[in-house]
């Protein structure tokens, strides 16, 4: 989730980059860099490790001179926080400036390529492909407007890229692909700003464009200039953003639980900063405090959570069972608390909780201590009191999340399960290194296939006319999506104060079943896996008592069409993705149901963001 800011105008570009760079410091702090242009001197790079703060002190008083500059805060995804890794990056002849947000899925395919043809890299970035990819389409006599839509060609997966060149000394070329980052540009009298987050801009105008997937910008002082991949010219409204809104963050959506969903590719993706070495195929938790040896001695392992935190402790526990081989139980800390558990030096307890500050959980953990068991958090607040009860912590870094119906950092403790369960059998032995590859090179496509889903927005409105009469809803999963049931449940009931229960699909015939009827609809999850049978006679079950059905199901499956009322597409994915893209659905269908019945959204009656009292 990194920070970008882009100039081109009359004034100086440094200090307008600086600002907007300082506004956006929340999306990354790993790094920083600047690149400005004054021709007829060459590109002038600054690079630090840290805040932008520190960028300003290796300056030592000056200041970058040119109209025309790129500024950028980074989370680590490719390689550990470097002034080498830091952004802007470049290529061999360094006439090219890129910046880039999110992840190249092929980039060592398209690294080892580059590599034969001679290409020199300093890096260990994913992003530093980027700018020799435009470099060999300048070597092809390209002009650089037809090497940016070349690259952008080239590079897979959810992608932000913005660059400038030496030979378009006052142009920046802009390009979104996928939902893993965007790009906002603002247009004033002879000048322009683009960035990747609504703080950086508002200062200069409430009037804002932004990029589509499959889009590019080209920026100058005078005009701005819209154009898919293959050069067709587009045509593009500014959006005016209430200053009410930007002030806060919403980025121009109507409410934060629906940005807040939609940063979710972002959020998967900032989870894996610096705990993945997606080259080697090997994850490396970042100041991870138990020993290997102390690792191969672990016997079991709790997972503890509360609401949204503890559905994802059960899909965890699919996780580490599934791909560590390792015995684990999942329990709400507010049960756990009470019940004397069995811990010991050999097990293993990892606390779940967005803001490290829920009573509940804090006391599980201060129990856990005292009788010697190891802990661990995995949480998106830095300093809270579950990060320093913990040995260690596994830092979501999904930047503030601002509605009180958790979404993305759902997506992120889910996202730091599957890389612990990675770690615990690559460690324990129970993985073999192509395997350990297998599952990595799965969790990088995430992204992007997250981002396909959460693109259906259209879908789900529509869903949500449909459904919001209704006043009972019973969610159904099994096996790994029985808790992704629970959790669309719970945000339902959350946002919308509709009554909804999530169930194991096999224990339908065991009580509930006697509550189906016309007055009722199901959500069925019903991806293409071991279980689809046995869910499809589920469904059959429900419609024979005139029950409304919607399913969730795989890509390409028209048969079960016509066994329900409605279905919503998901890509077809192994175990290991199949819960996170099976989640979204149930997220949108919530938030456009609490829109359709005019609900409080971001501030649900009753609820608050962390419960700091039993």
């Amino acid at each position: 989730m990194c920070g970008i800011v882009g100039y081109a105008g009359h004034r100086q570009a440094w200090p307008l980059i600086l600002e907007g760079l300082q506004r956006l410091e929340y999306r990354g702090y790993d790094s920083a860099g600047v690149v400005t242009l004054q021709p007829p001197r060459p590109l002038e790079f600054h690079q630090a490790v840290g805040k932008v703060s520190h960028l300003v002190a290796s300056l030592n008083g000056s200041s970058p001179e040119g109209v025309l500059g790129l500024g950028h805060t980074r989370w680590a995804t490719h390689g550990r926080p470097s002034v080498a890794n830091a952004h802007p990056h470049t290529d061999c002849k360094r006439a090219v400036a890129v910046v880039h947000n999110g992840i190249v899925e092929n980039f060592l395919a398209l690294k080892q390529d580059l590599i034969s043809k001679g290409h020199k890299f300093s890096s260990e970035t994913d992003s530093e492909v980027i700018p020799h990819l435009l470099e060999e389409g300048l070597a092809n006599e390209e002009g650089f407007e037809q090497a940016f839509r070349r690259m952008a060609s080239f590079i897979k997966g959810a992608n932000a890229v913005v660059a400038m060149c030496q030979s378009e000394p006052g142009k920046l070329f802009a390009l979104r692909l996928g939902n893993a980052g965007g790009i906002a540009v603002a247009k004033m009298q002879g000048e322009t700003i683009l960035a990747s987050d609504i703080p950086a801009l508002i200062t200069f105008s409430n009037q804002v464009t932004f990029l589509e997937s499959g889009e590019i910008a080209v920026a100058s002082a005078d005009s701005v200039r819209y154009l898919d991949i293959q050069g067709k010219t587009l045509s593009k409204r500014a959006q005016v953003i209430p200053q009410e809104w930007a002030a806060i963050g919403k980025d121009g959506y109507r409410h934060f639980m629906l940005k807040e969903i939609m940063e979710q590719p972002q959020a998967i993706a900032s989870a894996f900063r610096g705990q993945v070495d997606f080259q080697a195929g090997r994850v490396e938790l970042e100041n991870f405090p138990i020993s290997q040896p102390d690792l191969r001695k672990l016997k079991k392992v709790f997972l503890v959570g509360c609401g949204t935190s503890l559905h994802a402790a059960m899909v965890g526990r699919h996780f580490i069972e599934g791909i560590a081989q390792l015995p684990a139980e999942a329990e709400s800390a507010s049960e756990f608390r009470y019940r004397n558990p069995v811990v010991d030096k050999d097990t293993l307890v990892v606390s779940i909780g967005q803001s490290g500050e829920t009573a509940d959980t804090l006391a599980a953990m201060e129990y856990v201590k005292r009788r010697g068991a190891r802990l661990i958090t995995i949480c998106n607040n830095e300093g809270s009191q579950a990060s320093r009860l913990a040995e260690g912590t596994l830092y979501m870094r999904s930047g503030p999340e601002m509605a009180v119906a958790s979404t993305k950092t759902f997506m992120a403790s889910l996202s730091l399960l599957a890389l612990l369960a990675v770690y615990l059998g690559q460690s324990r032995g129970s993985l073999s290194a192509e395997e350990q590859a297998r599952l990595l090179a799965e969790l990088a496509r995430l992204p992007n296939l997250l981002g396909e889903v959460l693109s259906h927005q259209k879908l789900y409105k529509k869903l949500a006319r449909d459904l919001y009469k209704y006043n009972h809803l019973l969610y159904l999963g099994r096996g790994i999506l029985q808790p992704i049931a629970l959790e669309g449940a719970l945000k339902l009931k959350e946002v919308s104060y509709i009554h909804a229960e999530g169930y194991a699909a096999g224990e339908m015939k065991h009580g509930p079943i006697a509550i189906i009827d016309d007055k009722l609809a199901t959500v069925a999850l019903a991806p293409r896996n071991d279980l689809y049978e046995k869910m499809l006679n589920n469904i059959k079950e429900v419609k024979a008592r005139d029950g409304l059905v919607l399913a969730v199901a795989a890509q390409g499956d028209q048969a079960i069409a016509a066994e329900v009322d409605h279905v919503a597409y998901i890509p077809q994915t192994s175990e290991l993705s199949t819960p996170f893209l099976a989640a979204a659905p149930l997220q949108l269908l919530a938030y456009y149901i609490a829109v359709q019945r005019g609900c409080d959204v971001d501030q649900p009656r009753n609820l608050a963001k962390s419960v700091t009292v039993e």
